[in-house]
C-alpha cells in the first residue's frame, strides 16, 4: 500500500523511531520537532498502533468540507458550454445565481472553467503581436504629436505638459513646447509656430484625445473637432493611432526627455514655463545632433505656407455657429453680442453666422469670410452651480474659483477681527474706569 507522507511527517517518522529503539528520549524527540512531550506521547502511540499510516494525515485524500458535488459541477459546466459559452467567470457566475439559481463562488467557477478550457486566463494568453513599422522615407511625411504630462521642473514649479513634434522619418524634434494643460488652444500655437517654421507636414500621427478625434458621437454634436477643422482648412491629414505601441517614436522619444531634459533644465536653473520655452530651441538643436538620423529619402515633403497671416490668424480659432435672433442678437459663453443694424445684418436674421474665440481670448463674428461690427449688452458675472465648462476655459474658472475663495477667506478673516473687537459703549466704559482706578487708589 502506497502512503503518502509530507516532508514534515517523514521527519517525525525518523525521530519517533529513534525513541522507540532508545536512541533518544521523548524530552529530546519534543525539543526536535518542537512539539510537547504529551503530544510525542500520544504519536508514539498511534506509531506503535497502526504503524506509518498513524503517522499520516487522515484527511489526505479525502474530499474537502465545501466540496461541491460532482453533479452540480457537471450542471454548471453543461449550462456555461451551451448558454453562456464566451462569457467571462465573473458574467458567467452573475448569470449562473441569477438565471439558473446556482449559487456557487465566482473563484470556483473560474477554476472549473480553466479546467476544463472554457476559460484562458490573462496570464497565459498569448500576447498580441505588435510588428515593426519601417519608418517613413522623407521629412514631413508624418509627424507625430503628443502630449506628456509630468513633473518637468523637480517641484521647482507646478506640473505641466510638454507637446512634442517628432518626425517619423528623422527621429528629430521639430518642435516642442511646455504649457499647463493639453488644450486645443494650446495645440493651436504650437501648430502655427511649427508650420510657420518649417511649412505644412503631409499628416499628423495622435492618439485618440478628445482634441484630435471625438470620441462619443451624438446627434446634434459636430463630427470633427475643432483642432480637426484647422487641418482640414490648411489641407492637413490627421491619422489616430490604436495603441501606444503605435506611435512608438513619439511614446520613446517623451521617456528621453523625462530623463535628459529634466536635467538639462536642472542645470540650467529654470524653473518656469516662460524660461523653458524661450530656451527650448537650444535644446532641440543639440538633441538632433546627437539622436537625429538621415532620411533614406532627401526630399522634403513640407509645403509653403500660402495663407496670410491674417487668415492664418482666423483659422486658428475656436469657432462655434450661432443664429441671429430678431433683434440682431447672439449668445455666447454668457454673454450677448449685439450687431450692428446695417441693411446688410438685417438679413441675417434666422441665418448661423460663426462665432471665433483666438487663443489670446479675443473675439470675433464673421459671416462668409466678412467681420461683423458689434457691441457687448450684457455679461453674465459668476458661475452657476453644476455649470458645465469646456475643457478649453478649465484653467480659467478654476482660477476664478481660486480668487472667490482667497476673498471670501479675507472677508472672513475681517469678520471675525471686528467681532473680537469690543464694541463702543463697552471701549468708553474701559476709559472710564482706566479714569476712576487713579482716585480709588488714592482713597485706598
Amino acid at each position: 500500500m502506497l502512503i503518502t507522507m509530507s516532508d514534515k511527517e517523514i521527519q517525525r517518522l525518523a525521530v519517533l523511531q529513534d525513541v522507540r529503539d532508545h536512541r533518544i528520549t521523548q524530552v529530546r524527540a519534543a525539543e526536535i520537532l518542537n512539539l510537547s512531550t504529551r503530544q510525542i506521547t500520544r504519536l508514539l502511540q498511534k506509531f506503535n498502533q497502526d504503524g506509518i499510516s498513524g503517522l499520516a494525515h487522515a484527511s489526505r485524500g479525502q474530499p474537502g468540507h465545501h466540496c461541491h458535488d460532482e453533479a452540480v459541477k457537471s450542471q454548471c459546466l453543461s449550462i456555461i458550454s451551451e448558454h453562456l459559452l464566451g462569457f467571462g467567470p465573473t458574467l458567467a457566475h452573475e448569470k449562473l445565481s441569477s438565471m439558473f439559481a446556482l449559487n456557487i463562488p465566482v473563484e470556483t467557477i473560474r477554476r472549473w472553467m480553466t479546467a476544463n478550457d472554457l476559460w484562458i486566463p490573462r496570464s497565459k494568453r498569448l500576447k498580441r503581436p505588435y510588428q515593426p513599422r519601417y519608418n517613413r522615407d522623407c521629412l514631413g511625411e508624418l509627424i507625430q504629436i503628443d502630449g506628456s504630462y509630468h513633473d518637468w521642473f523637480e517641484g521647482r514649479s507646478a506640473k505641466c505638459c510638454l507637446l512634442v513634434y517628432i518626425d517619423d522619418a528623422t527621429g528629430k524634434l521639430l518642435h516642442l513646447r511646455f504649457c499647463e494643460a493639453e488644450t486645443t488652444f494650446d495645440y493651436m500655437l504650437s501648430t502655427r509656430a511649427y508650420i510657420e517654421q518649417y511649412g505644412k507636414p503631409l499628416a499628423f500621427y495622435s492618439d485618440k484625445h478628445s482634441v484630435f478625434r471625438v470620441n462619443q458621437k451624438s446627434s446634434h454634436d459636430s463630427q470633427i473637432t475643432q483642432f480637426g477643422r484647422i487641418l482640414n482648412e490648411l489641407n492637413i491629414d490627421i491619422i489616430f493611432a490604436n495603441s501606444p505601441q503605435a506611435k512608438g517614436r513619439v511614446e520613446r522619444a517623451n521617456r528621453t526627455l523625462q530623463d535628459r531634459l529634466i536635467k538639462e533644465m536642472r542645470l540650467e536653473d529654470i524653473g518656469s514655463i516662460d524660461e523653458a520655452n524661450a530656451w527650448l530651441p537650444y535644446f532641440i538643436e543639440h538633441f538632433n545632433q546627437k539622436f537625429g538620423k538621415c532620411a533614406r529619402n532627401s526630399k522634403n515633403l513640407h509645403r509653403p505656407l500660402t495663407e496670410a497671416k491674417t487668415e492664418l490668424d482666423d483659422i486658428f480659432t475656436w469657432q462655434e455657429p450661432r443664429k441671429v435672433t430678431k433683434s440682431l442678437t447672439i449668445t455666447y459663453d454668457k454673454c450677448i453680442y449685439l450687431l450692428e443694424p446695417t441693411e446688410l445684418n438685417q438679413k441675417l436674421i434666422g441665418q448661423y453666422i460663426s462665432f471665433l474665440e483666438y487663443p489670446d481670448g479675443t473675439v470675433a463674428i464673421m459671416y462668409q469670410g466678412r467681420k461683423i461690427n458689434y457691441s457687448i449688452f450684457n455679461k453674465l458675472a459668476g458661475l452657476q452651480q453644476n455649470e458645465i465648462v469646456e475643457n478649453k476655459r478649465l484653467g480659467s474658472v478654476l482660477a476664478h474659483i481660486q480668487q472667490q475663495h482667497e476673498e471670501l477667506e479675507q472677508q472672513n478673516k475681517r469678520s471675525r477681527a471686528k467681532k473680537s473687537m469690543p464694541s463702543r459703549k463697552a471701549q468708553k466704559a474701559i476709559i472710564e474706569q482706566r479714569k476712576l482706578n487713579p482716585v480709588i487708589d488714592s482713597c485706598g
